[in-house]
């Protein structure tokens, strides 16, 4: 795997994951390197001539009116990462923190910042010798910027905190010695120019969407199969019908569906069907299309953010001058972030109404009750239903938005905080029901399938076969949870998706001009 060269800009959330995740190594580009140093240079002239400059010589928050003297200005970093590193309980998982030193380090990258290069080049050398600072998850409220979590990140630079090498979790002196990364320590600036922005919050944004598109294109599938078990009229599935009202997701999610049923006997008309369904086959393309808008959306501002200048104060060396404000706050990301993961829950909603109808005699179109043959002895998927339905209820408790649950802090001199950083805890819980959910109607969908007798498309044939590698044919009743537990598994490792798109290509259409010249 090649490195990812690190100047500013062109950060996108799937290099998030491939460096948080998969262990992608980084490197600065050359202009980055001499923007930082020319940054730095007129920084410490500023210093030199004792301009006031907020976080540098002067405290923070209520704080930033007290000015500092030249002794303490260096010893302030330290101070200020100790007092911030004020996390609690368990730690994040390791690629949301290479995820969020990442984006650090590209913010540094544009040269605005004010720290040194070797702060810099630390982290850099961090991501690529595999140093994880120990990072407590909470703590954040997203303004100014993740200070806490980034704060355990910082405790490394001065050769502190914790940190995973090489899979033990060490002091953080020990896990640098042994990577052979000298410590920089902190001078005027370089803590808070380190910890200042929304940059956990902003890397679990991205890692949640790359996931999220995932999940949504497994729903599709999931869909798929129900139409096909449930007999669909399929003519609400034309592109034409998506293209004249004009919504992107629409159009790529009716797209999508039509390819995994191509060559089935009910897309060929071989299978009568009613002339107009429930909503919940009916309006696959609009909800899941939806969904996909809402992602776009949260992508492109999840971009943006990853690729600006998320700091405060901001240095401008062309201009001499120093600004500063609230570039920290991560309510542009928390907003699209909470519809991101209602987006989740509305698709998973949806699911479980498919389910239903799966389960239900009088809605299945012949199929028999609950899926099983010796109704009345055995139970079948009657009890799949009740576990979607508690994970579904968690979802939408989990879905009411963080983004407006500011409270004050610092003696309401930070009186409006985004809170973003409980928008992307939640949303990893949203997913986490999110792939248990749809299992079951994937795992309920191949229990119906296997009771039609005409043929089903590619996609959906493949779907069928891959989830017969895990979970059996339900004759008679058994225990479901392993089956459960068996198929959340499977869709969160995707190997379904992989599957299905090596038969039918990708479910990502890109065929969206009709779209985009209504517009």
């Amino acid at each position: 795997m090649d490195k990812l060269i690190i100047k500013g800009s062109g950060l996108t959330i799937e290099n998030i994951v491939e460096v948080g995740r998969n262990g992608q190594k980084v490197e600065l580009h050359p202009d980055a390197v001499k923007r930082i140093n020319i940054c730095r240079d007129m920084l410490e002239k500023k210093i030199v001539a004792k301009e006031i400059m907020y976080g540098v010589n002067t405290g923070i928050g209520e704080f930033s009116e007290v000015v500092l003297d030249d002794d303490q200005v260096q010893d302030f970093q330290k101070y200020l990462v100790y007092n911030h590193a004020a996390g609690i309980g368990d730690p994040a998982p390791i690629e949301y923190v290479r995820g969020a030193m990442l984006g650090r380090i590209n913010v540094h990258a544009h040269g605005n910042s004010g720290c040194r290069l070797v702060i810099t080049q630390t982290l850099v050398d961090m991501l690529n010798k595999g140093v994880t600072p120990f990072v407590c998850q909470k703590g954040s409220v997203g303004a100014s910027g993740d200070l806490a979590p980034m704060s355990q990140i910082a405790l490394l630079l001065m050769g502190e905190g914790k940190a995973y090498y090489e899979g033990e979790l060490l002091d953080g002196k020990e896990a640098m010695d042994k990577a052979g990364i000298p410590i920089p320590g902190l001078f005027a600036r370089d803590g808070l120019a380190t910890i200042n922005g929304s940059n956990v919050l902003t890397a679990m944004s991205a890692i949640f969407l790359v996931d999220a598109n995932n999940f949504l294109k497994q729903a599709e599938i999931a869909a798929a199969m129900s139409l096909e078990a449930l007999k669909a009229n399929m003519k609400p599935y034309t592109a034409k019908l998506h293209e004249v009202r004009g919504f992107q997701g629409a159009v790529r999610s009716a797209n999508a569906i039509n390819k995994l049923v191509a060559g089935g006997d009910l897309k060929e008309g071989k299978v009568k069907c009613k002339v107009q369904d429930a909503y919940s086959m009916r309006s696959a393309p609009q909800v899941i299309g939806a969904a996909h808008d809402a992602l776009r959306w949260a992508r492109s501002q999840v971009e943006i953010e990853l690729n600006g200048v998320g700091d405060n104060p901001i240095f401008f060396p062309e201009e001499n001058m120093q600004l500063s404000g609230a570039n920290f706050q991560g309510s542009p990301v928390s907003l699209p972030m909470d519809m991101a993961g209602a987006a989740v829950t509305m698709v998973c909603v949806m699911s479980e109404r498919r389910m239903n109808r799966l389960n239900h005699p009088a809605l299945s179109v012949g199929l028999p009750a609950f899926l099983t043959k010796g109704a009345g002895m055995f139970s079948g998927l009657m009890l799949s239903q009740y576990t979607a339905d508690t994970l579904i209820v968690e979802q939408r408790i989990l879905s009411a938005p963080a983004s407006i649950q500011s409270i004050p802090a610092a003696a309401d001199q930070e009186d409006f905080v985004s809170m973003g950083m409980n928008t992307a805890i939640k949303n990893f819980q949203i997913m986490d029901n999110a792939y248990g959910i749809l299992g079951i109607e994937i795992m309920a969908a191949a229990q119906a399938l296997d009771f039609r007798e005409y043929g089903f498309g590619k996609g959906v044939a493949k779907a069928k076969e891959v989830v017969r590698k895990y979970v059996d044919f339900l004759e008679i009743d058994r225990p479901l949870y392993p089956d459960h537990t068996a198929m959340k598994e499977l869709v969160k490792s995707c190997e379904i998706l992989e599957e299905v798109e090596k038969v039918v290509g990708s479910l990502e259409s890109k065929e969206l001009s009709k779209v985009a010249s209504l517009n």
